[in-house]
């Protein structure tokens, strides 16, 4: 399962984004486990590939595909843009949960 947690301030703004696991393996296949770990990655890798092209946002970002880690985390002030771009990543994640669920995906939002 790709577990999500979406990282908020005290106010409710994202200030990141972690990701950890697999829909499933290979040597387990279930029909769309390779279609959510598709449109997940393609999602995050775009949002964060955005904020770096298109805005001055600073942020850190790390990868690790064996485990499937994901973290992003913006570094300071987040503009309006990256704003609009880390909400179209959660909201195409929360569809993506809305269709597969579990045992493929499963968001959660932490204040911190």
């Amino acid at each position: 399962m790709i577990n999500v947690t979406v990282l908020v301030d005290s106010e409710h703004h994202y200030i990141g984004v972690n990701l950890l696991g697999h829909a499933g393996y290979a040597d387990a296949h279930q029909e769309g486990q390779e279609l959510v770990c598709s449109a997940v990655s393609a999602l995050a890798l775009n949002m964060a590939n955005s904020v770096e092209q298109f805005t001055e946002d600073k942020f850190l970002a790390e990868m690790e595909e064996e485990s499937g880690l994901f973290r992003f985390r913006f570094t300071g002030d987040v503009s309006p843009e990256a704003t609009l771009l880390m909400s179209s990543l959660i909201f195409g994640l929360q569809d993506i949960e809305e269709s597969y669920g579990e045992p493929y995906i499963k968001i959660r939002f932490e204040e911190v």
